[in-house]
């Protein structure tokens, strides 16, 4: 593994176009700040889940990128959606950054190491001129499954156009107050919280699991980012649905995947195997769930269909 003497960012070129947007949103945000109401900001938060929650947590993450559960296609088709949103690319960028991440967790090649420094694992690799895109030769062998899929393909091409038509009809129905709140300043809140678990979640916190790697349970993660938090477990166990493996451990996003197993829209839902018959010794199956018996599984996968 390369030994970096300073952040990877500062050694980067900056790429312009994504630098704009971002400069543009977080002003935007900041803007948003000064046309407060209480509409507006109940507006945003119900987004912010929406997009955060159904969207990345329970739909690019655990559905897309690990299968931890099946749910009939217009469902996935709505959580996509949804994930569209959160402005953090289509679902075939996101889904195979994700895979490449687990494969090459903190060693070259991962996408977002904070061993390459922090505000490079943060947003670094987003805005440098080197940061991978859709379109990346190098991602494409790590989602045979999306790319087979004409919606995927479609909504990861033309990903803006939802996040766009939403702004649009906000600004029909509440004018530019609901734009700033709902689309800008829930944007840019969003982005940082899920950069968190790049960054924050290999820095700060405590190891349950031995993965071998930096991956960090945190609380305040976990909370702001509707469960994703729960980062160690989470490496321990990538193709859980649950991430909180025990009773005090928040996890909205898998309270909605058992909501939607309630109402018989999910089911094969994957769990670590001791879990499944006491909660207590999942805290002890490391063994029994490995990282390259799960999401290496498709990233092999992968490979061969390239």
């Amino acid at each position: 593994m390369s030994i970096f003497t300073g952040d990877r960012t500062f050694r980067q070129p900056i790429n312009r176009t994504t630098t704009f947007f971002m400069v543009l949103f977080h002003i935007g945000a900041v803007a948003a700040l000064f046309l407060f109401s209480w509409k507006a900001f109940t507006l945003a938060l119900i987004l912010w889940w929406v997009a955060g929650s159904l969207g990345i947590g329970m739909g690019y993450h655990r559905l897309l990128t690990h299968r931890s559960y099946k749910t009939p296609k217009w469902v996935e088709y709505v959580l996509t959606v949804c994930g569209t949103l959160a402005l953090e690319g289509g679902p075939i960028f996101w889904v195979a950054v994700h895979r490449l991440h687990h494969q090459n967790t903190d060693q070259e090649g991962d996408p977002h190491s904070p061993r390459d420094g922090g505000l490079w694992a943060h947003m670094g690799w987003i805005m440098t001129g080197q940061a991978m895109h859709s379109g990346s030769a190098e991602l494409l062998p790590y989602v045979p499954d999306l790319r087979k899929d004409k919606f995927h393909a479609w909504i990861s091409h033309w990903h803006w156009i939802p996040l766009s038509t939403l702004g649009v009809l906000l600004l029909v129905l509440g004018g530019w107050q609901f734009v700033m709140w709902g689309v800008f300043l829930r944007t840019v809140v969003g982005l940082h919280f899920t950069w968190l678990v790049n960054s924050a979640t290999h820095m700060w916190g405590s190891q349950r699991f031995p993965t071998g790697d930096t991956s960090k349970n945190s609380f305040w993660v976990a909370v702001l980012t509707f469960g994703e938090g729960w980062h160690n477990n989470h490496h321990a166990h990538p193709q859980s649905a649950r991430h909180g493996l025990i009773w005090h451990e928040f996890d909205l996003n898998w309270y909605g995947i058992s909501a939607l197993r309630m109402l018989g829209l999910a089911w094969d839902i994957k769990l670590p195997r001791a879990e499944q018959s006491d909660e207590r010794k999942a805290l002890s199956s490391v063994q029994q769930y490995s990282i390259a018996n799960s999401s290496g599984h498709d990233i092999e996968m992968g490979k061969k269909a390239a």
